[in-house]
């Protein structure tokens, strides 16, 4: 198990009670079903992630148009960094990409974990 900061548990548990419309299509529609277990809003490290699989050491996140502004970029790429000093692979969609290219998202991910689990 990762380790995590436990002031993130409570902000975890809400957003978890509370998911963006994309993070909930990928939830309902994808990861939750998937056969090997993700869990979603996970706390790692100083972060919560969108999604995690630790099976796969891979973390999902999901991004609005507020990352694709410099400062939000900067703490994204930083973020990742810290994450992958952690050995996980970090992958990014944003929500266009769940929006109209939802299936070829699935693909990847799916394609990502087998890539990284021995079945």
């Amino acid at each position: 198990m990762k380790d995590y900061n436990k002031d993130n548990i409570k902000l975890a548990k809400s957003l978890r009670k509370n998911l963006t419309p994309w993070e909930r299509k990928l939830w309902y529609d994808f990861l939750k079903s998937h056969p090997i277990r993700f869990q979603r809003q996970k706390a790692i490290g100083n972060y919560i992630v969108d999604f995690y699989c630790a099976k796969a050491k891979l973390a999902i996140e999901l991004d609005g148009g507020g990352h694709y502004e410099e400062e939000q970029k900067e703490k994204d790429e930083a973020r990742t960094k810290e994450l992958e000093k952690m050995n996980l692979k970090v992958i990014r969609f944003c929500n266009t990409d769940i929006d109209r290219n939802f299936y070829a998202v699935c693909e990847h991910i799916d394609k990502t974990v087998k890539s990284r689990v021995d079945f």
